[in-house]
């Protein structure tokens, strides 16, 4: 028995066990506190400058969306002044009708000329607003495409 208890002894003995060192986990703690400060710094400015980016591209889309809503506005005013010209006019026309034949063929001119117009209109109405809709969203575009080559980059 005793030769168990004295191997057990010895080998008590030979162990290191660790000691704590107060001067070491200080710089060690300070070290970590810095990093994770340096850190904040950095997500901070990033979140700064992405959010002055933001801000920007929202400016200048309402610049724009104001901008375009005007020249839709005065397309459309611009369709409608020609539309009530023209009926103004077939107004005028129809008054000096002197039979059936000439009213009938004075009304199926004006319906052609009428939708013609109106395709013509809706065209250029739609080619507006396309570019319109492309010239609002290009600057959120634009900032969306960057966040995202970032992101692939990081």
């Amino acid at each position: 028995m005793s030769k168990t208890a004295g191997k057990t002894t010895d080998t008590i003995e030979n162990i290191e066990f660790p000691t704590f060192d107060a001067s070491k986990a200080t710089d060690q703690f300070r070290a970590i506190a810095e990093k994770g400060v340096e850190q904040s710094k950095e997500a901070y400015s990033k979140l700064k400058t992405g959010a002055e980016t933001t801000q920007k591209a929202l400016e200048s889309t309402f610049e724009t969306a104001k901008t375009v809503g005007n020249d839709v506005s005065l397309k459309a005013i611009a369709a409608m002044r020609a539309n009530a010209e023209a009926s103004f006019s077939h107004l005028e026309a129809l008054l000096g009708v002197k039979s059936v034949s000439e009213f009938v063929e004075l009304q199926t001119s004006f319906l052609r000329k009428r939708v013609e117009m109106t395709v013509e209109q809706a065209k250029d109405l739609q080619a507006v607003t396309t570019k319109a809709a492309e010239d609002v969203s290009k600057p959120m575009k634009d900032v969306f495409e960057k966040a995202i080559k970032e992101l692939k980059v990081a």
